[in-house]
């Protein structure tokens, strides 16, 4: 079996995995890419482009189907759109790169596991400030780290008790949408579409498209929560261990 169909297939299942989670799947997609020795820098542009692509099939799925509500997504865009900008223009690369966004990725891990104790008891209302604030950081951090954002909005939308696992997964993805174009327009970065790269994203995509559907109309709220605990781990190992 080729090297392309190796990668096509490996971007595929990230692409369905992320998606029926409401992500968009770049750290996957980054982590996959390593893992080939494939020069990510080369690809980071298509990486936000495909973002924007699998989370806007995932976003479409999952308000179709209910599960979006504006009032938990809006306070966080307000700050994390033009913050995504002026991240990218601070794009971080090599190994410290992928340090930091395999260890950003433990803490929620640890946390959707159960394993630190949790006084979550139901949602709570979204506050004024904080979400700004939330917003503000994973936005720079989105465009720093050429992802959407969505894997760090997810794990603390449930974490602090604002929205459930479909909830969050709705609006992860338009936050992941919206962050990746910041992040696209502020990138200097050019766009270059190889034949492979052609094949291997539009793999992706097709994942991303089956993942969205399965993930907002046929799975449980708690398979939805352990499906997002898999995609952060897959990628935080990948990207710590295997740099």
């Amino acid at each position: 079996m080729s090297l392309d169909i190796i990668i096509a297939l490996s971007l595929f299942l990230i692409g369905f995995l992320y998606s029926s989670v409401g992500h968009g799947g770049a750290s996957g997609y980054i982590a996959v890419l390593s893992l080939y020795a494939v020069p990510v820098t080369a690809y980071k542009p298509i990486i936000l482009i495909l973002n924007i692509v699998v989370a806007g099939m995932a976003f479409y799925q999952f308000r179709k189907a209910g599960y979006f509500k504006w009032k938990i997504c809006k306070p966080f865009l307000f700050t994390s759109v033009p913050a995504a900008f002026i991240g990218s223009r601070f794009p971080l690369h090599g190994d410290l790169y992928n340090l930091l966004l395999g260890l950003a990725l433990v803490v929620p891990i640890i946390k959707l596991l159960g394993v630190l104790p949790s006084d979550s008891q139901g949602k709570k209302t979204i506050p004024v400030l904080a979400p700004l604030m939330w917003g503000a950081v994973l936005g720079f951090l989105s465009g720093m780290l050429n992802i959407g954002g969505g894997i760090f909005l997810s794990p603390v939308l449930i974490l602090l008790s604002w929205a459930n696992a479909k909830e969050a997964a709705a609006a992860s993805a338009l936050f992941i949408v919206l962050n990746s174009l910041g992040g696209l327009l502020g990138s200097s970065d050019p766009i270059n579409v190889s034949p492979s790269a052609a094949i291997w994203f539009s793999s992706a995509a097709a994942g991303g498209g089956l993942g969205s559907y399965i993930g907002s109309q046929r799975l449980p709220q708690v398979t939805v929560r352990y499906l997002l605990t898999a995609v952060l781990a897959i990628a935080s190992c990948k990207l710590i261990f295997f740099m």
